[in-house]
């Protein structure tokens, strides 16, 4: 979608949760998501829905007028706006809803009505962007001038000219927009099979325990103290995918394919290309990223020797990589404790700060437990512009669990500050900055826990939960960054993506990654399937922003917790900028300049951290993407 059509919601993340054993209907009110106040109804929802199909058309009274006058223009561009956050608000309701049981077909079928009319809103829209560079950059400046309406389109207006190379004809562009629920099916077909449909294995434990490994509990037994039940369920779980690796392999090919098409259709050199303009992303953020990681893979190799010898194994494999560091330590937090350290660890932000992430917990914007059908993992949605953020998760009570609140409170407060802050087509932040506010809250968090805790054990599994997400968020990330470039590359050059090239590959990278070529980390076989239980490919080129937003959020963070409150004024005044600059120039207000080297480089030289205070990094192992 182009520039100021949907913001359907920012942000999601996915990570990988507790089983989903829950009966919904047996979770207090309290702890789950009230959606009453999007729409008081699935009634009410229907009946807005109606009245956004049928006004949709009205958007063609305005074809032909643009560059006519001033208030013309204005008019066109309030109009679509308006229809664009009665969307964004109907795709939230909608979406949420089919979350809570992705086995509900009724609320799944919502979920499609909306992808649809956003298609159809897209269609009836897609004369503007060919009308207005048709008509000039000249005169659209004069107009911004004249007509204080247009200042808020200001941007928006500015970036049309800057991408006009890539605007098609309004018959063209109609033709892609009307592609658009074509596009979205591989993404669907991934989510119904793999929460859905999928027939997960069943394994029996070493202690006679029969669990099935659907991907929450997957997330949760692959950590087992017990290194032949590591194995076990790992072995069983990826093996299961690998049954399934043709479909697999045709869903992602599919995706694939579809990048390309629009890429090709609008004239760009490449996939990554396409992807990194709209934002206005250099390509050499990405290759920066990727290079300077691979540089530094002996430091991760340091740390996986480091793992190796703590947990007394001879030769570390990748079914190892997940299990406790001090096994001795259970660290468990209800949600009330939870709350606690939240509200204290963000502190240094402020009052207002602490107050609007109590009301999250307060006044039901998060679904906390896990159920039967509900959608795995862990995003914030924040589409609602006149409401509020939404959070769901699948909290079971562990300190990761605790990590991922204060992550997604970090999603949650730039969607309230920008929605607060902005006028709606400025609200939606790029995807680029997103996971800046995220990792930023885990920092806080666990400087805050290293501050509060004297027993070395539990200081010790804080700080190797610490070193996971560092090895989550900035490694794995990156990982699977390189494996998504060569993906596409594969289908540039006309290479078949199918699911035996695609384990080929991902195998390959995973062995450079860990070292299995000089004994750093045994890759099993199986591991060549990993690949397709990650969501992330479905959001074409993402995944590469949670290892550069690290990067930023780190920088970021030492300054405001040294007490700085420049630094401060600077990062809440970037939690409220939305989408009003590109983000590489968000990042630069707040601080940090990602056109360059300086923030990976300056992980590489900074000095160790002081863990009796605080620590430099954070982040979150397998996560995901932006909820469209």
């Amino acid at each position: 979608m182009r520039k100021l059509t949907i913001v359907l919601a920012l942000i999601a993340l996915t990570v990988t949760a507790g089983a989903q054993s829950r009966d919904r209907s047996q979770t207090p009110d309290k702890f789950k998501w009230n959606l009453a106040e999007i729409y008081p109804s699935d009634a009410a929802w229907r009946a807005a829905k109606d009245k956004l199909s049928a006004d949709l058309p009205t958007l063609h009274r305005f074809q032909g007028t643009l560059a006519a006058s001033a208030a013309s223009l204005a008019d066109a561009l309030d109009l679509q706006a308006r229809f664009s956050k009665e969307l964004a608000r109907l795709y939230s309701y909608a979406s949420l809803e089919a979350d809570q049981d992705t086995r509900d077909s009724g609320h799944e079928g919502m979920r499609q009505e909306m992808n649809q009319l956003a298609a159809a809103f897209a269609a009836e829209s897609s004369y503007i962007e060919p009308e207005l560079v048709k008509a000039g950059e000249a005169p659209i400046k004069s107009f911004v001038a004249a007509e204080p309406r247009l200042t808020t389109y200001g941007f928006y207006l500015a970036d049309v000219f800057r991408r006009a190379p890539h605007t098609l004809s309004d018959a063209e562009e109609k033709l892609l927009a009307d592609a658009g629920p074509l596009a979205g099916n591989p993404g669907s077909l991934f989510n119904i099979l793999s929460n859905a449909d999928f027939p997960y294995p069943t394994v029996t434990l070493s202690d006679g325990k029969r669990v099935k490994l659907d991907q929450a509990a997957y997330g949760e037994l692959r950590a087992l103290p017990n290194r032949a039940d590591r194995e076990k369920v790992m072995t069983a779980f990826f093996n299961a995918l690998a049954s399934f690796g043709r479909t697999f392999g045709t869903s992602m090919s599919g995706e694939v394919l579809k990048v390309q098409f629009y890429a090709k259709a609008r004239k760009y050199p490449s996939d990554l290309a396409s992807q990194l303009d709209g934002p206005n992303i250099p390509a050499s953020v990405y290759s920066r990223l990727v290079d300077g990681v691979n540089r530094n893979l002996p430091a991760f190799h340091r740390y996986l020797k480091l793992r190796a010898r703590m947990m007394k194994v001879d030769k570390l494999h990748y079914y190892d990589l997940y299990a406790p560091l001090v096994s001795s330590v259970d660290l468990k937090y209800t949600p009330g404790e939870a709350q606690k350290l939240v509200l204290a660890a963000v502190a240094p932000l402020g009052t207002d700060y602490q107050a609007t992430i109590g009301r999250a917990f307060d006044s039901r914007w998060i679904d906390l437990y896990p159920n039967e059908g509900k959608a795995s993992g862990a995003y914030s949605d924040g589409g609602a512009y006149d409401v509020h953020p939404y959070m769901l998760i699948n909290y079971n009570g562990q300190y990761t669990d605790v990590s991922t609140l204060a992550h997604e409170l970090g999603h949650t407060m730039q969607s309230y500050y920008s929605n607060k802050t902005q006028p709606y087509p400025l609200a939606g932040y790029p995807t680029f900055v997103a996971e800046v506010a995220s990792t930023f809250n885990e920092s806080l968090l666990i400087d805050y826990m290293l501050g509060q805790i004297k027993d070395d054990d539990t200081r010790l599994s804080l700080l190797g939960n610490y070193l996971e997400n560092i090895k989550g968020t900035v490694f794995r990330q990156t990982q699977f960054a390189e494996f998504e470039l060569r993906m596409h590359e594969m289908a540039e050059k006309g290479q078949p993506i199918t699911g035996d090239a695609l384990s080929k590959l991902y195998l390959e990278i995973t062995k450079k990654y860990y070292g299995d070529a000089e004994g750093v980390c045994v890759v099993d076989p199986y591991i060549a399937h990993e690949w397709s239980y990650i969501p992330h490919f479905y959001r074409d080129f993402y995944v590469f922003q949670y290892a550069t937003s690290f990067t930023a959020s780190s920088a970021l963070a030492e300054k405001v917790k040294a007490g700085d409150a420049e630094a401060k004024k600077r990062y809440l005044a970037f939690l409220s900028a939305g989408g009003s600059k590109y983000p590489v120039d968000l990042l630069k207000d707040a601080g940090v300049d990602m056109t360059t080297d300086e923030p990976l480089r300056s992980h590489d030289q900074a000095d160790e951290p002081d863990h009796g205070r605080h620590g430099t990094y954070s982040g979150q192992e397998n996560a995901i993407t932006t909820k469209h």
